[in-house]
């Protein structure tokens, strides 16, 4: 038992992936995974097939959730998405409109950060996206242009699957819709993407010292950033 959460003992010995006309099923010992929903754990190429394989050929004597991720995220993808779906592209694009790279500093050395770090990713979503966001300074709120909030939530809506929760997670975890599209398409690598969503802290944690408690709460949301990121590539065209 760990963190009061009973960890399954481990019943297989093998763990592979099998292709099947749907994708690549999950076998534990030759036996079909199902998800807690009761369907057949597809993934959706062989790439993602053997990464799952093997997050389960990792384990140890007992089952822990925490380092299968990607089988948690495709449970969820098979039993929920469909119903789920729009309203994941909602919460996504409602990014939009508050976007932080658009939300800036008033004054100083760091909104000369962020401008010569930011405006060359807004430059690219008005261009590649057909979204052009305004720069906001200070704590007023301010209305982006409808069509550019229409064309980011296009850009997400097309989306289906294990992209689309990769998006979202990229999305949530930096704030910035702009930002989760551009590590998604390549513009910036996801380490690049993590360092730009995090200036300001950054900058905080260089003039004002580190706290302890901060930088473990931040490495753990970097390396769901970068698991977001590893999502996404894996999916493939899902």
């Amino acid at each position: 038992m760990s963190g009061g959460i009973l960890r399954p003992k481990r019943f297989w010995k093998e763990a592979r992936a099998e292709e099947r006309p749907e994708g690549f099923a999950l076998l534990l010992d030759g036996r079909e995974a199902r998800t807690p929903g009761k369907n057949l754990l597809l993934a959706p190429n062989r790439a993602f097939g053997e990464a799952l394989a093997a997050e389960w050929g990792a384990q140890g004597e007992h089952l822990d959730f925490e380092t299968i991720p990607l089988t948690r995220v495709l449970n969820l993808v098979i039993d929920r998405l469909p119903e789920t779906r729009e309203a994941v592209i909602d919460d996504a694009a409602a990014y939009g409109g508050s976007d932080a790279l658009a939300h800036r500093t008033d004054e100083g050395e760091l909104a000369d950060l962020e401008r010569e770090a930011w405006d060359p990713l807004l430059a690219w979503a008005a261009e590649a996206l057909g979204a052009r966001l305004e720069p906001v300074a200070g704590i007023m709120p301010k209305d982006q242009a409808p069509e550019a909030l229409a064309a980011l939530r296009a850009a997400v809506a097309e989306l289906s699957g294990l992209r689309l929760i990769a998006l979202h997670e990229l999305t949530t975890l930096s704030g910035s819709l702009v930002l989760a599209l551009a590590v998604a398409r390549g513009r910036v690598t996801p380490e690049e993407g993590w360092r730009l969503a995090m200036l300001g802290e950054e900058w905080q944690a260089l003039r004002w010292g580190r706290d302890e408690e901060a930088e473990a709460r931040m490495a753990r949301r970097k390396a769901a950033f970068l698991q977001a990121a590893r999502l996404w590539d894996l999916a493939g065209e899902d």
